[in-house]
């Protein structure tokens, strides 16, 4: 049986963490920073995991990533 392939976007823009949560970047930072808060932009720095849901669907695009 030949190998499953990991998706490249998917390896680019996540990671698993040590208890298998997926972390992905904060979203809705991309552009259009002079319309939002200062508050916002505050709290989407850095990274966070996905919810449940969404990381189910990640885990299936990183098939050796478990």
């Amino acid at each position: 049986m030949p190998k499953m392939k990991t998706k490249s976007s998917a390896k680019k823009r996540f990671k698993i963490s040590a208890t298998g949560k997926v972390i992905g970047s904060q979203a809705g930072k991309q552009h259009g920073m002079i319309k939002r808060s200062n508050k916002f932009i505050r709290n989407a720095r850095g990274t966070t995991a996905l919810s449940e849901p969404d990381a189910k669907i990640i885990k299936g695009f990183m098939p050796y990533a478990r």
